[in-house]
């Protein structure tokens, strides 16, 4: 498969790139600045420079051609402010479905964030994020034009993957390695009869084949 990946240098995009390109996949990583292109390259990715807060839907379009699957991973990053989430984790995400849809390409797979809401109440920075990827995913199931899935980790950590997960449409809370969101990424998009389900996802009993095998068409 050929794989577009918005977000191509955040640490959930990079793992993902690694292991889709280890099986052979060929992956595009969408990225904001020059000289986060060799990281891209290491990781056996593509890198393709664009920025989802001032492109075009045409632009991004074109980057989309011929892909098999659109992954969006991009955030603004827990160092942004407000403004932020709305032009990143809200409008890019709206931007980069409205591209694929555009250029045909129908699997479409998102990272959103465990408690995304777009009625989420409060005015701290976290809860304007938690607003802006609950309306993207919104905006996303909105669409007939796409086989999506929606995952939402719990929170992240920087521990190794042990590849056993809890996968469901409601986990409760719970922390995940990003290694092990980058493995469930892969393997939903090898499963389609994931499409139409928003998923969270948390450490747990389960091998990740298994997990995702055991939600797909539910």
């Amino acid at each position: 498969m050929r794989i577009v990946i918005a977000g191509g240098h955040g640490q959930i995009a990079l793992r993902l790139e690694r292991l889709l390109a280890a099986r052979g996949d060929e992956v595009a990583g969408i990225i904001r600045r020059a000289e986060q292109g060799d990281d891209l390259r290491q990781a056996g990715a593509e890198p393709v420079l664009c920025d989802l807060e001032s492109a075009s839907v045409e632009e991004v379009a074109a980057h989309l051609q011929g892909a098999d699957a659109a992954v969006f991973a991009a955030g603004a990053g827990p160092d942004s402010g407000a403004a932020r989430k709305d032009t990143v984790d809200r409008d890019a995400a709206v931007l980069f479905a409205d591209a694929a849809e555009r250029a045909g390409v129908r699997r479409y797979v998102v990272v959103s964030s465990m408690g995304a809401d777009a009625a989420h109440p409060g005015d701290d920075v976290f809860d304007v994020y938690l607003r802006a990827k609950g309306a993207a995913d919104d905006a996303v199931r909105a669409r007939g034009g796409l086989d999506w899935t929606i995952l939402r980790p719990g929170s992240l950590t920087n521990d190794a993957g042990k590849g056993l997960v809890r996968l469901e449409a409601s986990t409760g809370r719970g922390a995940v390695p990003r290694d092990d969101v980058a493995a469930v990424l892969a393997e939903l998009l090898d499963t389609p009869a994931t499409a139409g389900l928003t998923l969270e996802l948390v450490s747990g009993s389960a091998p990740v084949s298994v997990a995702v095998k055991s939600i797909a068409g539910n």
